[in-house]
């Protein structure tokens, strides 16, 4: 189907929502904020992390207070998150994204992480050296929804869009897919359920990752 595969990393490769909650719910903490709730912060999973603290804090993302906030958490994430990375694989990954290698095909990461911190939790993950890239938030001017992402990882190396597929949990991994001429699965075992991803038009859904690498190895038609 494609030779170009571009995977969205928290939600699609590692199972990683509660994590995240609860390493923004001690940030939050540590600057004196309390009571944000579990569901307000998983709203924000998938936005870079200056926008998802923008908005917990009401502030400007320029303050800072938001500074402030994504400098503790990805001093915590490092020391929470990282370490984990092997046991919050979703199950078949590496499997399937060794499979995807042996067929011949390239894969690439977009994500909006911070590069940085991307690269950290894919080499504790033991995935790294299956990417022939990893492209962040801070890597391109516009991070998911917009297509920046993708038409980097697309010109570097070497495949029209519309010869790739990206893979993701989340509505903005999906819009970026379409944003950038490409075609799209989501898959439903992440943070967005069926229904909103349905909204975004993904060209097509997938229930785990086996059923990912399958989609992406058939044969065109």
């Amino acid at each position: 189907m494609t030779g170009l595969a571009l995977f969205d990393l928290d939600g699609t490769l590692l199972d990683t929502a509660s994590t995240v909650v609860d390493t923004s719910t001690a940030t939050l903490a540590a600057l004196g904020v309390h009571g944000t709730t579990p569901e307000a912060i998983r709203a924000t999973i998938g936005r870079p992390l200056t926008e998802a603290f923008a908005q917990l804090l009401d502030a400007p993302a320029d303050t800072e207070t938001v500074t402030t906030a994504v400098r503790t958490y990805l001093t915590l994430y490092r020391e929470r998150i990282v370490p984990r990375a092997p046991a919050l694989l979703y199950p078949g990954v590496a499997r399937g994204l060794a499979r995807l290698r042996s067929h011949g095909r390239t894969l690439a990461v977009a994500t909006n992480m911070l590069t940085a911190g991307a690269e950290a939790l894919l080499t504790a993950a033991g995935l790294r050296d299956h990417f022939a890239m990893v492209v962040g938030a801070d890597a391109v001017p516009h991070p998911k929804p917009a297509p920046d992402a993708g038409l980097l990882i697309t010109a570097e190396l070497g495949h029209r869009p519309a010869e790739a597929v990206m893979v993701g949990d989340t509505v903005n991994d999906l819009h970026m897919a379409n944003a950038a001429g490409m075609p799209s699965i989501a898959v439903t075992y992440g943070l967005h359920p069926e229904a909103r991803l349905r909204t975004a038009a993904p060209t097509w859904l997938a229930p785990t990752f086996p059923a990912v690498v399958d989609r992406i190895l058939a044969p065109p038609g």
